[in-house]
């Protein structure tokens, strides 16, 4: 396996990685840095959640950064403001022996006039969401003339969430002349018509899939009870991984409120996050979960969209998803950075030909257990 030194990034930049414990490249790392900074085109990269793809678009735009110049230069849109933090907070980390290099998040949930006051500060890299980047654009109160390279992170997240209109008024009027870096888990057809739409045909494209979407690091299970017993069978599991960290997947807001009330009446300590809380009691939330202070976490997909919690030991899908990316997405939640994780689904014996439909076609195999 090559250094990150021999994938050509520079020292000062290797020296804030090896500071993280980010010392050997991921294999997306290993595949897309050589190339993005090398040539640096229109590229394409399917991966799933977890492997390391901050540092895979995060370093070379870096690179491409003038520290002298005061204005924005590279642009990074993500789906939800938690991954949007998150990436900001990465790339401040990894340039801490470098030249200062400014990046700002902008997202909704926060007030606009805030934002637009910290832009008027030097910033040189803006990580944003889709639709508080296009408020800011209309309002003529960000200069995007500057930008070469724009990131769409976690795409087919970003189409799952609803945000198809502003991605292409966006790419409408950023994307000429401007390189575009897709990521994405999975390659639904949303994502192939951006594609096809707005990067060259002859982007550069490479795909971790190997035996399927999923991370391989992470062990599939299920059981099958009567729907009595899924609570008893999730409060056993929950015993059983007393200390360790994971989500529990639900599919609608409704039925994250009620698990989360049975739960508490049964002495469980555990937060919930669904899209009726205002942003102020999501973050609350938010906060709780990645500062340790609760170990499990009830939520339904799109809510749990953009989370990058460390750590996580387990998934419990206690609803199985209605689409297959939701499993990939779910699943991916655990065994981040290289290590291992698990995926269990209380399902009733009704279920087992979707569950069976979902191993299909993510090449996966679930292994029974019993309750």
């Amino acid at each position: 396996m090559a250094t990150f030194k021999e994938l050509g990034v520079r020292k000062d930049i290797v020296k804030g990685l090896a500071e993280l414990g980010i010392s050997e490249p991921t294999e997306i790392q290993e595949k897309a840095i050589p190339f993005l900074l090398s040539k640096g085109t229109d590229f394409i990269g399917q991966a799933q959640t977890g492997t390391g793809k901050t540092a895979a678009f995060g370093v070379p735009l870096l690179h491409q950064i003038r520290s002298d110049k005061p204005y924005v230069q590279g642009l990074i849109l993500t789906p939800t403001r938690e991954l949007g933090q998150q990436i900001a907070k990465q790339l401040f980390k990894y340039t801490k022996y470098t030249d200062k290099i400014f990046t700002e998040a902008v997202y909704g949930g926060e007030l606009i006039d805030r934002q637009i006051a910290a832009l008027k500060r030097k910033t040189h890299i803006i990580v944003a969401t889709p639709g508080r980047l296009l408020e800011l654009m209309r309002m003529k109160v960000v200069n995007l003339d500057h930008v070469r390279t724009i990131i769409l992170d976690e795409a087919d997240e970003m189409l799952s969430i609803g945000f198809k209109k502003e991605l292409d008024e966006i790419l409408k009027q950023l994307s000429d002349q401007r390189n575009v870096w897709l990521f994405s888990a999975t390659m639904p057809e949303g994502i192939r018509k951006i594609i096809k739409k707005y990067l060259n045909p002859d982007a550069h494209q490479i795909s971790l899939k190997g035996q399927g979407v999923v991370n391989d690091k992470i062990k599939h299970q299920y059981v099958a009870v009567e729907a009595s017993l899924k609570l008893p069978t999730l409060l056993s599991f929950l015993q059983s991984v007393s200390g360790q960290r994971g989500i529990i997947f639900c599919k609608t807001k409704a039925a994250v409120r009620t698990l989360e009330k049975q739960l508490r009446s049964r002495n469980v300590a555990v937060d919930a996050i669904h899209g009726d809380l205002l942003q102020k009691e999501r973050d609350k939330v938010m906060r709780s979960f990645k500062n340790e202070r609760s170990d499990w976490l009830v939520a339904t997909d799109l809510s749990a969209r953009g989370i990058d919690v460390q750590n996580l030991a387990f998934v419990v899908h206690y609803q199985l998803p209605d689409q297959l990316d939701y499993y990939t997405h779910r699943s991916g939640r655990t065994a981040r950075g290289g290590r291992e994780g698990l995926s269990l689904c209380i399902i009733e014996p009704s279920e087992l030909q979707k569950l069976k439909s979902i191993g299909s076609e993510l090449k996966i195999h679930f292994k029974k257990i019993t309750a």
